[in-house]
């Protein structure tokens, strides 16, 4: 079987049904056998209506009473009535317009799907529908059915049947990794099991194949890394200790440990690749100054590059306080002045410290002895970014990237294997913790009171409202509507709005005037997850916040709580229902590496870093969580790479691991 060849190849799949599954991303026979079940089916195991219970349930019923509703935004409802001999019970389609005319009266079908109470009663939503005949007739010897994840037009019945015609060819799969047998065995289970066992038996040894092709890019990543030659940066440590001592506050413990583990690091001839990752308000910021310090002391120049303008002003403003003239500071952006005399000075090695936003890596832009580049929130910049920066010096410089988002010590080793990692995990003496409550939508007098006395002491406040509302709206629409009803509510505060579609000059202009304090109370989208430090902002409220993950909600709070006086963060339910685990844990908890470990469990990380560009973990089967087939994925790799096999003897193996290959490498 040849997993290169063109989907067309598999009967029933035509020029139409291939340009969708081409748009979603199934080009060849390999992409279909790995389009995986995403859940199992097992009709014989279905319940009585009367015996139901919240949670994924399967019935055997006869269906009544088929509604079509169109609703507004083109939304369109399906809702029919599930009858059997003990009961009956609702069930709802969202926008599946076909399910009104599926259903042939007096016939008994199943039903798969999730039951909750909603709208003052039970139902089962989106649920999965096979015709009991037609399932009984083949229940002998298909017991458990695959459902597969739909792309477009194409179903999960689709994917049965193109799954089904080419069998018998999976059996003729060859193994991709060496002494690791059972990749046919693996997928057939997966597509075909007879149990439940087997399903996940075989999706481990698929997941454990994914993982070995990451660890393995990751290794090779760092052996190449481990090759490349710089210049050694020597501080001068006694000059570094009296810096220190001058600083207006002291530095923790963590603080110490990373900028020692970083001038290590910068006094190798091999390039540093180091991550600093530290939770909102960690210090990540006296770090990175330090480092710059030690560069331009011993006659290198360092770079900072900030995701947005606002930010890298102020990091200028406040490095250039923090250093008092000890060194040549400049900022570069777009808004700059005088830009090509700016420029002239940065090739001349008159600045010590450049920092900058894209201006940084702009062609005309050069570097005399450019020996550290440090990249700011560097999630927000993609790989090419990042190259173009070290391509500014005569050599290779050293590399220190920084994220705010905490990254769970599960998942280190396996998003950043080629990296070396300094971890922030105090916060700095005098830092208040922010008080959390949790506001039903129906309760939220106490709340405006409470902002109200906020607004009075002149502090400023965030509100964060969804991108979409209930009835479909746009993100601009969503918030407009926001801000209006605030404004009526404030009518003698001033209230602006913020939102991802807005061009960077825009949002831009919003943040410094918030910052500047002319705005009080900032309605926005999560679009000011990663911003500016506004010290006088106390107050962070959260709509639906249920609706998302607690790292998100994590980094959103941080945004208050960054001066003197208490901060507040409300998190609004988007129901009346009881608050859900998530939102109780980070009432609870300001720990951000507490959260996002939790939300590792309840989310898995493509809710966490779906948006984390490096690594842009893409894993199809594997779940990080799972720390045993990590640890058996890692010996795999260790044997592999002492065993010396041949790469170029391994096409397919070669393929899936330089996928990740490209995403750290230095050079």
């Amino acid at each position: 079987m040849d997993l290169a060849a063109p989907i067309q190849e598999v009967k029933g799949i035509g020029p139409k049904t291939a340009a969708v599954l081409n748009k979603a991303g199934i080009l060849t026979l390999r992409d279909l056998v790995y389009h995986l079940p995403r859940d199992y089916e097992n009709f014989q195991q279905a319940q009585k209506i009367s015996e139901l219970k919240p949670g994924n349930v399967v019935v055997k019923a006869k269906v009544e009473d088929v509604e079509l509703r169109r609703m507004r935004r083109n939304l369109i409802l399906v809702e029919a009535t599930l009858r059997d001999k003990s009961g009956a019970i609702k069930a709802i389609w969202f926008n599946q317009p076909y399910r009104a005319k599926q259903f042939e009266a007096r016939k008994d079908y199943y039903f798969s799907g999730v039951m909750a109470f909603s709208y003052g009663h039970y139902q089962i939503s989106n649920p999965s529908t096979t015709l009991a005949e037609d399932y009984d007739k083949k229940a002998s010897t298909a017991k458990i059915q695959p459902i597969y994840p739909a792309r477009g037009s194409v179903k999960s019945q689709d994917f049965k049947k193109f799954i089904k015609t080419i069998e018998n060819n999976i059996a003729l799969i060859p193994d991709m990794i060496p002494n690791f047998p059972g990749r046919a065995d693996a997928l057939f289970d997966v597509h075909f099991p007879e149990t439940l066992v087997a399903a996940k038996n075989g999706r481990d040894y698929l997941a454990t194949e994914e993982l070995f092709s990451l660890l393995l890019a990751a290794r090779l990543n760092r052996e190449e890394n481990q090759k490349l030659r710089t210049q050694a940066i020597h501080g001068d440590m006694e000059q570094l200790r009296k810096f220190i001592k001058k600083l207006p506050f002291k530095l923790t413990n963590a603080q110490r440990r990373a900028t020692w583990e970083i001038i290590q690091d910068m006094a190798q001839e091999i390039p540093m690749n180091r991550l600093l990752q530290g939770d909102v308000g960690s210090g990540k910021t006296i770090v990175a100054a330090l480092s710059c310090f030690v560069a331009a002391k011993a006659g290198f120049q360092a770079a900072i590059m900030a995701p947005t303008e606002v930010l890298a002003t102020q990091h200028a403003e406040s490095l250039s306080k923090l250093f008092d003239k000890s060194l040549n500071i400049a900022l570069l952006t777009s808004s700059t002045k005088r830009k090509p005399e700016l420029k002239k000075h940065i090739k001349n090695g008159e600045v010590d410290l450049v920092i900058g936003t894209h201006a940084l890596i702009t062609d005309d832009t050069e570097f005399q002895n450019l020996g550290l580049a440090i990249i700011d929130e560097q999630h927000r910049f993609g790989v090419m970014q990042r190259q173009k920066l070290l391509a500014k010096a005569h050599t290779m410089p050293h590399l220190l990237s920084m994220t705010a988002t905490p990254i769970p010590r599960s998942l280190q080793l396996t998003i950043f294997g080629d990296l070396s990692v300094s971890i922030l995990d105090e916060l700095p003496a005098g830092r208040q913790p922010i008080m959390t409550k949790i506001v039903s939508p129906n309760s939220t007098t106490q709340m405006w009171a409470a902002i109200e006395k906020e607004l009075a002491k002149k502090h400023q406040v965030y509100y964060i409202c969804k991108k979409i509302d209930e009835k479909g709206a746009s993100e601009l629409s969503s918030v407009k509507k926001e801000t209006q009803k605030i404004a009526h509510q404030f009518p003698q505060y001033n209230v602006a709005y913020l939102h991802g579609k807005m061009k960077p000059a825009e949002k831009d202009e919003i943040m410094t005037l918030f910052s500047r304090g002319e705005i009080d109370i900032l309605v926005s989208t999560t679009v000011v997850e990663v911003g500016v430090n506004v010290p006088n902002a106390t107050v962070m409220v959260i709509t639906d916040a249920d609706q998302y993950g607690l790292s998100q909600l994590h980094q959103l709070r941080g945004r208050v709580g960054r001066g003197s006086d208490a901060s507040y963060c409300y998190l609004i339910n988007s129901n009346s229902d009881a608050p859900t685990r998530r939102l109780r844990e980070i009432e609870r908890s300001q720990d951000g590496f507490h959260l996002a470990e939790v939300d590792l469990k309840l989310r898995g990380p493509g809710e966490l870093y779906g948006s984390l560009q490096h690594g842009a973990l893409d894993l199809r089967i594997a779940t990080i969580t799972d720390t045993k087939l990590i640890r058996k994925a890692e010996n795999m790799v260790k044997q592999f790479r002492q065993k010396e096999y041949n790469m170029l003897e391994y096409k397919e193996l070669s393929d899936s691991v330089r996928k990740y290959q490209r995403l750290t490498t230095l050079n």
